[in-house]
């Protein structure tokens, strides 16, 4: 490993920032943002991102769209792409030689960035951990050798590193420090050309291509089978071209019309229920109080090998911490039009169903957020964001570990 490097002063601070999905791109943009209030001086902060973090400041070495793929071996046939990109971000980092870099999820491509960062002395602060707790926990070595710091954002996820022998710290949920979305339904509708006299259901994919491509038919279906009283609005990530996610409806063929909009959480605010792709997605859906269905689908082989290594009793982050199942969760091969339909229709009327779910989302949010507001406890208020300045800018000024 090169030697430990430490911030010269008399330049700016130059930060790495590392962040392939939708969630991660908007962390980015909050975590730079916070850097910039944090410290004294200039920060320059490049790397992978997404149009938030271009949007406060981070200059986009990489694209987060162009190495947005999902699975195990779906992968595959991205490689030499995904090489290519991989290396052009390492070569920026041997040419500008961060001080730091914040690692956001994203784990196969950022487990492997750390090694490469620890081998040049780049100190790695990782924040969002990848869900080592839940399936593939051998990578847990990888963490021990090139992560300086986690900053998880669960609080159960500090006991798992700490068992590990992994400093962690909790620095709260960064959805709970999310004001509601300020636009009203009717602004909403004008802009994405709804009738907002119906009710509204929303469909979120997911944020990766490949994630899309496999979420997006049995959404559709259902749709299609529920088409006639309500309005479907499609978020799309900032990850995506909008002008591939109409493509991508187009040649499902599905006798139904979808809007798209640019702004998910809005989307879910004014929807009577959703169907959600498993991942961050439903944990602004538990956070704002929709009912929701979660879906999911990956490829045959990745599924056949992921399920045998999955080591907790749900799949969707709400149902794991509310710990038993609050929302359906429709996952591969139970994933059909018909089932997706038949587990939606009660939450789009006034039925037990939906009653329950409502009270029971709340329950979620209050314990997710309570574990970060006792964090506090004793303490002037930080935002999750400022906590990870914070902690990115002492791993700076100290260095990489040997």
């Amino acid at each position: 490993m090169a030697q430990p490097q430490q911030h010269n002063p008399a330049r700016p601070l130059r930060v790495l920032l590392s962040a392939g999905e939708a969630s991660g791109d908007q962390y980015g943009a909050e975590l730079i943002r916070a850097l910039g209030a944090a410290h004294p001086g200039a920060v320059e902060c490049f790397g992978l991102g997404g149009e938030r973090m271009a949007e406060a400041g981070c200059e986009t070495v990489v694209a987060a769209r162009d190495v947005a793929v999902v699975g195990l071996f779906e992968v595959v046939g991205h490689l030499p792409g995904i090489y290519r990109h991989f290396h052009r971000l390492l070569a920026e980092v041997d040419r500008r030689k961060p001080d730091v870099a914040v690692l956001i999820d994203f784990p196969d491509w950022n487990l492997r960035l750390a090694k490469q960062l620890h081998r040049r002395g780049v100190p790695v602060v990782y924040y969002v951990s990848p869900q080592l707790w839940a399936w593939r926990r051998g990578r847990v070595r990888q963490v021990q050798r090139y992560v300086r710091q986690m900053l998880v954002i669960f609080p159960f996820e500090r006991d798992f590193y700490a068992r590990h022998g992994v400093e962690a710290e909790f620095v709260g949920h960064p959805l709970c420090e999310q004001k509601p979305p300020q636009q009203s339904q009717e602004t909403c509708a004008r802009r994405w050309g709804l009738d907002g006299a119906r009710p509204w259901i929303a469909l979120l994919p997911g944020s990766r291509r490949k994630e899309l491509r496999l979420n997006l038919p049995g959404m559709l279906g259902a749709a299609a089978r529920l088409d006639g009283d309500f309005e479907f609005v499609l978020p799309v990530a900032s990850t995506l071209d909008p002008a591939w996610v109409r493509q991508q409806i187009a040649e499902c063929a599905a006798k139904v019309d979808i809007r798209l909009a640019d702004d998910a959480r809005a989307t879910l605010l004014h929807a009577r229920a959703g169907v959600v792709a498993s991942g961050t997605a439903t944990v602004e859906a538990a956070l704002i109080g929709t009912p929701f269905v979660m879906v999911y689908r990956v490829g045959k082989l990745t599924w056949e090998l992921g399920r045998r290594l999955v080591k907790v009793p749900h799949y969707g982050m709400v149902n794991l911490i509310a710990g038993r199942e609050v929302v359906p969760e429709l996952i591969q091969e139970n994933f059909t039009a018909e089932r997706v339909e038949r587990a939606l229709r009660p939450l789009l009327t006034h039925s037990p169903e939906r009653l329950r779910m409502v009270e029971e989302l709340a329950e979620v949010r209050l314990r997710l957020c309570e574990a970060e507001a006792d964090s506090h406890s004793g303490a002037k208020h930080r935002s999750p964001a400022d906590r990870v300045a914070q902690a990115v800018l002492r791993v700076a000024e100290t260095g990489a570990r040997g």
